[in-house]
Parts: structure tokens; C-alpha cells; sequence
């Protein structure tokens, strides 16, 4: 829980799920997340083993974030976390 603990990492991780995204791909992929938030949550991710940072030493730069192994084992919790998400929806909304 540590590791994925926090607004966005649950969200940033779910956004490398389809491959390799670029920085300005996870901003708008993210929305709400300030740049400098962005960068501390992928830093934190990439420390941990989750995140690999691929920097492709160009001019301009381009950097993409990929899923490591460990990043990919989390796919099917965030899977089931997204299944149990819409279950708790449809019960708060029959209660109303």
C-alpha cells in the first residue's frame, strides 16, 4: 500500500498499462495533476520498481515511462479494483 499510497500513482500506473507513454501523454491522461506533482509520484514510482524512465538522449528530449515487471504484476489488482469500484458505485446508487 506504501508504494501505490497517495492521489495519483493508482492512476498514473493505469495509465502505462497499453505500453510506453510519454510525459505530456500522462499529464492529459491524469487529469488534475500539476507538472511538478507528476514528476515526484513517477520519481517515487521509478525508486520503487514500479516505473522504468527510458530517457532516448534526443534533442528535444524524449522521455517515456514504461511499466516494469513489478508494475505489470499490479495490472490485475487494478483490474479488481476498478470491478469492486463500480460494485460500490451501483450500491451507493441504489441506496439513493
Amino acid at each position: 500500500m506504501a508504494v501505490l499510497g497517495g492521489t495519483w500513482k493508482i492512476t498514473v500506473v493505469k495509465s502505462m498499462i497499453d505500453g510506453p507513454i510519454r510525459f505530456g501523454q500522462l499529464q492529459r491522461a491524469v487529469p488534475g495533476v500539476n507538472r511538478k506533482t507528476l514528476t515526484r509520484q513517477l520519481a517515487e514510482l521509478e525508486a520503487d520498481g514500479v516505473v522504468q524512465r527510458t530517457d532516448h538522449g534526443e534533442s528535444p528530449p524524449r522521455v517515456d515511462y514504461r511499466l516494469t515487471g513489478l508494475g505489470s504484476a499490479l495490472i490485475p489488482v487494478i483490474a479488481e479494483m476498478e470491478r469492486w469500484g463500480g460494485t460500490y458505485a451501483e450500491s451507493r446508487d441504489d441506496l439513493g
